[in-house]
């Protein structure tokens, strides 16, 4: 049901020959036709002062895929750089991909238009390519004019603030969000952060089937189960944190000898390869048939990360670095939320 197109992809023993989606070598079609492209900027964790700029940069680099979302509250910065470069000419808006997502806090039905609304504004958008319920979680509402992004505390200013859940049904918050593709605010929705079995659920219960599903990806955590169930059931795969631990050090989430960057591994093929590690991390999530999102302010790795389709990895490589599998998960609320957020919240077991 698979057909991978383009010198550098090559299909595993499990996929089948044909399908509906389309791993092409730049980009991805989706099972209604619509293409993403496959190396996208991610948003998260770039800071408000700079988001704008960035933005504007990496449309002059030739990106077309930016990866947005309510939480990572750049949003208003982000619509800064997008207006200027649609205003200059560019680009056209018909040409950018732009995806955000749903949190949390807004999961019931009622506040679900409100809160991608919001985005639109933010995002100085008529509507979104791509619009994701940002985790299988549902936590208490927190209006919008009263704080925004929420976050995760229910209460931030309480003596011992927490996370709160609220008692939504997934299906409750895909209603919402089939209404607003039918409203024509948004033209695909997905998931992010959700298993096999959770997409399963959804699958046999929606009248729009989820276009994509965002998760985090790379050789620590291949998430080869789920990739393949995601492929034989035409649903796309966007991979946040194409690069591993990078984005987490700071964080105190992953330790330095954690980094895929200086992997022996890694960094033998990219020398083989003449690239630097970074773009093999890149290539392999590519050619195995996923987008990349991977995050960065520097004008000369936006370039850097755009140019991974004149090379491609051996059969050998990709097996190499998929070996390095240790289902290392960095993003995890079954961690971060107890340290963090003073609450227990596992999702993934």
């Amino acid at each position: 049901m698979m057909r991978i197109e383009g010198p550098a992809a090559t299909p595993s023993a499990h996929q089948p020959e044909t399908r509906r989606i389309t791993i092409g070598l730049e980009t991805i079609k989706l099972a209604s036709g619509r293409e993403v492209a496959s190396v996208g900027l991610g948003l998260w964790k770039i800071d408000q002062q700079d988001t704008a700029s960035v933005v504007r940069s990496a449309i002059e680099c030739g990106y077309r895929h930016f990866d947005s979302a309510s939480d990572y509250g750049n949003e208003e910065q982000t619509g800064e750089g997008l207006a200027a470069a649609i205003s200059s000419g560019d680009v056209r808006r018909e040409e950018l991909w732009i995806t955000s997502k749903l949190w949390n806090t807004y999961h019931r039905r009622q506040h679900v238009r409100p809160a991608l609304e919001k985005s639109l504004r933010d995002l100085q958008l008529d509507y979104l390519d791509l619009y994701l319920i940002h985790f299988p979680i549902a936590q208490q509402y927190v209006p919008i004019d009263e704080r925004y992004p929420p976050g995760w505390f229910a209460d931030p200013d309480v003596p011992e603030p927490r996370v709160k859940a609220d008692a939504v049904p997934i299906i409750e918050t895909w209603r919402a969000m089939e209404d607003l593709v039918g409203a024509g605010l948004v033209r695909e929705i997905g998931v992010c952060n959700f298993g096999c079995s959770l997409l399963r659920d959804l699958i046999n219960q929606t009248e729009i089937q989820p276009a994509m599903l965002q998760v985090e990806m790379h050789p620590y955590l291949t998430q080869e189960k789920l990739t393949r169930f995601c492929h034989e059931s035409d649903i796309a795969v966007t991979a946040f944190s194409p690069l591993g631990a990078q984005s987490y050090f700071q964080l105190n989430m992953a330790e330095a000898s954690e980094s895929l960057i200086e992997h022996s591994v890694i960094r033998e093929i990219a020398t083989s390869h003449g690239r630097s590690p970074a773009q093999v991390l890149l290539r392999w999530g590519v050619q195995r048939g996923t987008a990349v999102v991977p995050k960065t302010s520097n004008v000369g790795r936006l370039n850097e990360n755009l140019a991974i389709f004149d090379f491609e990895l051996s059969t050998d490589e990709m097996a190499r670095i998929s070996g390095l599998n240790r289902d290392r998960r960095f993003n995890d609320p079954g961690d971060f939320c107890e340290s963090a957020f003073n609450t227990f919240f596992p999702i993934y077991e």
